[in-house]
């Protein structure tokens, strides 16, 4: 099963909608919201999730969700 983290921090960069649209929609993961993933970096330019351990970042929430599937 594949794991997706979201950092809580994040949400501001629209990834809410992107944990929301998952959960609705793809079954068979694991999705965590924690409240810091600890890539501050990161999260301050943009959406982002880990997949897997795998960091995925992306310019828009679209196509961060795209991204997400892609690994899958």
């Amino acid at each position: 099963m594949v794991e997706i983290k979201f950092c809580e921090n994040n949400f501001a960069q629209g990834t809410e909608e992107v944990v929301n649209q998952l959960r609705e929609e793809v079954e068979d993961i694991n999705i965590e919201v924690e409240s810091c993933l600890g890539y501050c970096g990161d999260c301050a330019v943009g959406p982002f999730a880990l997949v897997d351990d795998e960091l995925v970042q992306a310019d828009t929430s679209e196509e961060l969700y795209e991204m997400i599937l892609q690994h899958l």
